[in-house]
């Protein structure tokens, strides 16, 4: 049995990753479960805004915890992690941040602008990850093509 330190460290980053994607799938679950749950809460109290609040921010903390299984589940079919997708990640949850704040009315101008900027950073650093997987992914299909038409060019 020969085996390498890259073959274990990959097992055991994927058997970590699959841990943590099945834990996240569960509180996911357990997230809508109560969420469904909390609408009969909704409807009976009286005090409906701070139901409503508690109620958006659970349903954006699913959205956070959605993108960081996407970003998981692609770990599984490229083996490297997407940038996109913990960007994607990030920017839902500032702007989770943000909505809560806003809907609350507990967030100051200056809060408004440093998470603002962070929105801007995390924007571009998105768009700087789209672009280089889109040249990387144009380089490998060129490089494919140069592999298949190389056999053609030696039995010529």
């Amino acid at each position: 049995m020969n085996f390498s330190a890259a073959k274990i460290f990959d097992r055991a980053i994927n058997l970590l990753f699959g841990i943590l994607l099945l834990f996240i799938t569960i509180g996911v679950t357990a997230g809508v479960v109560n969420l469904f749950l909390q609408l009969g809460d909704l409807v009976t109290n009286t005090d409906i805004t701070r139901h409503y609040v508690r109620l958006v921010s659970d349903v954006l903390t699913l959205f956070v915890l959605i993108e960081l299984s996407r970003s998981l589940v692609s770990h599984f079919d490229e083996h490297r992690l997407r940038l996109t997708f913990i960007a994607d990640a990030g920017i839902v949850f500032v702007l989770r941040e943000i909505m809560i704040k806003l809907f609350e009315h507990k967030i100051a101008a200056d809060e408004i602008y440093a998470l603002s900027a962070l929105l801007l950073v995390l924007g571009c650093l998105r768009t700087a990850a789209v672009l280089v997987y889109q040249r990387e992914k144009r380089l490998l299909v060129k490089e494919n093509r140069a592999k298949q038409l190389m056999p053609r060019t030696l039995e010529n």
